[in-house]
């Protein structure tokens, strides 16, 4: 890992300027690989826009909008959605806890006429994407919102919990109650639907900007602990017993999380006081250690100095864990800091160098809109399917093989049909093609049938070998 820091320093060295470096070749695709976009329903920012189902007409374009992102989003290569469920104390599916938000409805506490977060699981496994629920832990809505809501909102339901700032309302990590309210969101979620992971956002205090005191739940809950990690050890709470909840109802569930980009100051890389560990209190590397996270996705918008050291960083603490990090693509839009491609490609193939665990990008609207080319060059980038990192961590034992039975017909089609796998998880089954030079190539994946029709492109790799995997909810393929 010294060497990776010499040779990251000496790549810095070259150029004050990220735009002076040289276009890399693409590296080849890898077989596991996390390929991810954040989706936010926030004000209907990447979807559903200003389409309010209040109508049968606009709940149909509602849900074809989402179902045509994920069509263009699988064919970029994505693999994982993380799709905005919690918002701002408010959420997008009938809740026990929180009242509906109005990006979806158009209305705030009223709710449409279907469920959409049903809607974007069946839609994403459609087309063989994990999809998780992006849940946003302590900030919580406007004190306007708030009043909008009435009876409705948290600030209403459980004001001890809930702190103003300004215009701004948060929940208190430090107030006894906050870690079980936000577990509960998350058990709600996985005890409902067939979520593939649970993702933390804002899982950390407030930064110094909103003012936030919590000094009277330090002194009477403090025992005496130094305050920077009393305030630690409270978000670290949370997120223990978010996983413990989860992962009591279904283990395979992945916990992930978005932490500050960059963890803490390193000998040769100053994070200049904004850091997840000091500055807002996300112990993120432990809780990767303590296997509280399975994935990690650090918000790493930024680049050069202020990225490369600290990817290495974060892949050489990871403990055996998918490190995915956040690439700020929404800085390539001329609306923002009009970055050059270059910037986020060059990033994406040092990431995949290092084998950190893949990309995810801030926000899918920016890799819809083509931004500098991006999409065309994820479409290039992507262009081989690629599974997700296995958890094994949590199982590594492989499940049965399936038999299969292959039939043949004069249209050259092979009909293969195989036995349905018994196993403690779900079980979905992956197609693969060996060709006569020993090439593998995926041709199918998280089939939920017993049978599949295959049909080359080219007549002759009927011939080739064709092979059937099941795989478990933890990722692992059998034989």
């Amino acid at each position: 890992m010294k060497i990776l820091y010499t040779i990251l320093f000496s790549l810095l060295s070259l150029s004050a300027s990220a735009q002076a470096w040289p276009q890399p070749p693409a590296l080849e695709p890898m077989e596991r690989e996390i390929r991810a976009v954040w989706l936010c329903t926030l004000g209907g920012m990447d979807w559903p826009g200003r389409t309010y189902a209040n109508t049968p007409e606009r709940t149909e374009k509602q849900k074809a909008d989402l179902c045509r992102q994920f069509d263009q989003l699988q064919a970029a290569g994505i693999n994982v959605i993380l799709f905005q469920t919690r918002i701002r104390g408010t959420v997008i599916y009938p809740s026990l806890y929180e009242p509906w938000d109005g990006a979806i409805s158009g209305k705030p506490g009223v709710a449409p006429p279907y469920d959409p977060l049903a809607f974007a699981v069946q839609e994403a496994h459609k087309r063989g994407m994990e999809l998780h629920a992006y849940v946003v832990a302590y900030p919580l809505c406007t004190v306007s919102q708030a009043k909008q809501l009435g009876k409705k909102s948290i600030t209403a339901q459980h004001p001890e919990l809930c702190q103003r700032c300004g215009d701004r309302w948060f929940m208190d990590p430090g107030m006894p109650g906050t870690a079980a309210y936000i577990a509960g969101i998350c058990e709600e979620i996985v005890e409902n639907y067939d979520v593939d992971g649970i993702h933390l956002d804002y899982i950390r205090y407030p930064e110094k900007d909103f003012s936030f005191n919590d000094n009277t739940a330090y002194r009477k809950y403090g025992n005496g602990m130094s305050k920077n990690q009393w305030k630690r050890d409270q978000v670290t709470y949370t997120v223990k017993m978010v996983h413990d909840v989860v992962k009591a109802i279904r283990p395979w569930v992945k916990i992930s999380c978005s932490p500050v980009g960059k963890y803490a100051d390193l000998p040769r890389a100053n994070s200049y006081g904004w850091n997840a560990r000091d500055a807002v209190f996300q112990d993120a590397q432990l809780w990767l250690e303590k296997n509280y996270m399975d994935w990690l996705f650090p918000m790493m918008y930024f680049d050069g100095k202020h990225f490369y050291p600290f990817a290495a960083n974060w892949q050489q603490e990871s403990y055996g864990h998918p490190v995915i990090p956040g690439l700020g693509i929404y800085f390539l839009s001329p609306r923002e800091k009009d970055w050059d491609l270059v910037t986020i490609t060059r990033q994406m193939n040092v990431l995949r160098q290092l084998g950190i665990g893949g990309q995810a990008f801030f926000r899918s609207q920016f890799l819809l809109e083509n931004q500098k080319g991006l999409y065309d060059f994820c479409k290039n980038f992507y262009r081989q399917p690629a599974l997700t990192p296995p958890m094994t961590w949590v199982d590594n034992n492989p499940p049965a093989a399936p038999n299969v039975k292959t039939e043949r017909d004069d249209k050259y089609i092979m009909h293969l049909t195989w036995n349905a796998v018994k196993d403690a998880s779900p079980i979905v089954y992956n197609i693969y093609r060996k060709t006569k030079l020993g090439d593998i190539e995926m041709i199918a994946h998280h089939l939920k049938a017993t049978h599949f029709d295959y049909a080359p492109y080219v007549p002759a790799h009927i011939n080739d070998s064709i092979f059937v995997k099941a795989m478990d909810a933890y990722g692992n393929e059998s034989l």
